[in-house]
């Protein structure tokens, strides 16, 4: 494989652009020849034709996996070792990186792609792939075991909320009353662990949103595919590089969004400072917004909050549970149980402040394996307004 594709690059006029026909007809001749001394089944040859292709054109070994429908998740550990998710289970590859080179031509081409930065100086970014997938890369000296690459991939279709339900994620009823919240302009907060499906769960709520209305998105890399919504600006932030450019910062994005006439704001996911600009912006108008933060529980998700809030600027914590009190409404809390299946644990509302705390109540909750309600809301106002 190696000797195939240093006769291919010695072969193809890099000094020009090349198209993909081009490269495929000397990968054929290439394969032929060798072929003659080397015979190979018609599998074996299509296999090293589309390996050499993906070397020269694409991700090399890992192209593989991400047109792989099944895999979710992909971990490579230096240029020996790659692991995925599928199924929610986690698997060691058969195959491998040529060479430690190889790999960091993958690297910096995934970076590339995205006008961003990494090296010894920036040993740690954060990137995406064409189709959409995170990607995550931490070099040396960071990475005591050379190179690794973390990449989150996303389903080529969105996943609604109809799909949700038939996979057991959650009940239809369940899905019926977010619906209407969504349609009415409750703001809600979706939290859970790391790979619980915050993500692919904030774009099915999203296709709730009327098509009529002005949303604007904020990521830090833009993953969210909202759909059924014409007017629709994506803002995604931007690192430094090397003086080249100025950093962007979500909190810079979400204080320029609210200049831009938004009915909603929905963040990507709050991990900073930033939930300060959120919040405000929650207590300004903007109903029916929606973000997703790390969280282990509902209850968990209001102190995640306050202390993201802290990041971005010192306030009196009173005043700090005031604002989300009177911003954030619903809590949706996303687990995975053992079979590494995502689903809903936990909807509740936020009631308000009592003795200086937050309060709230659990709406829906999972008992015995099945998302039961358990109480129900309290504050219907937009509903009645919008007439549901």
């Amino acid at each position: 494989m190696e000797e195939l594709r240093n006769q291919l690059l010695q072969q193809l006029d890099m000094s020009r652009e090349i198209d993909d026909q081009e490269i495929l007809d000397c990968i054929d001749e290439l394969v032929l020849k060798d072929g003659k001394d080397t015979p190979l089944t018609i599998t074996e040859k299509n296999r090293l034709r589309r390996e050499l292709f993906d070397s020269i054109r694409k991700l090399d070994v890992l192209q593989e996996l991400i047109d792989d429908d099944e895999i979710t998740e992909i971990m490579v550990n230096g240029y020996q070792d790659i692991f995925v998710e599928r199924g929610g289970i986690i698997q060691k590859y058969d195959r491998q990186f040529s060479s430690p080179d190889k790999l960091d031509d993958v690297i910096q081409q995934i970076v590339g792609q995205c006008n961003r930065v990494v090296n010894e100086q920036i040993p740690i970014v954060d990137a995406r792939l064409e189709n959409g997938s995170r990607v995550n890369v931490v070099l040396k000296p960071i990475a005591l075991n050379g190179p690794i690459i973390s990449i989150r991939r996303f389903p080529d279709s969105p996943i609604t909320m109809s799909s949700l339900v038939s996979g057991e994620s959650l009940t239809q009823e369940a899905a019926d009353f977010l619906q209407k919240l969504v349609v009415s302009g409750y703001s809600i907060m979706i939290g859970g662990g790391t790979s619980s499906g915050k993500t692919t769960f904030l774009n099915a709520l999203s296709y709730f949103i009327p098509s009529a209305e002005r949303v604007i998105t904020i990521e830090d890399n833009a993953e969210l595919q909202i759909q059924n919504v014409s007017n629709l600006v994506r803002l995604e932030s931007r690192t430094s590089n090397m003086g080249e450019s100025l950093e962007i910062t979500m909190d810079d994005l979400i204080k320029s969004a609210l200049r831009m006439r938004p009915n909603r704001i929905i963040v990507g996911e709050i991990r900073g400072g930033e939930a300060r600009s959120y919040i405000t912006s929650l207590n300004l108008g903007h109903n029916g917004s929606m973000a997703t933060a790390h969280a282990n529980s509902a209850g968990e998700m209001i102190s995640r909050l306050e202390m993201m809030v802290l990041m971005g600027m010192e306030l009196p914590l009173p005043a700090i549970r005031r604002q989300i009190a009177s911003g954030v409404e619903i809590l949706i809390h996303l687990g995975r149980d053992t079979q590494g299946r995502r689903r809903v644990e936990e909807i509740a509302e936020v009631l308000g402040l009592e003795q200086e705390e937050v309060r709230f109540h659990t709406l829906y909750e999972r008992k015995g394996g099945a998302l039961m309600q358990t109480n129900s809301l309290l504050h219907r106002e937009k509903l009645k307004r919008a007439g549901l």
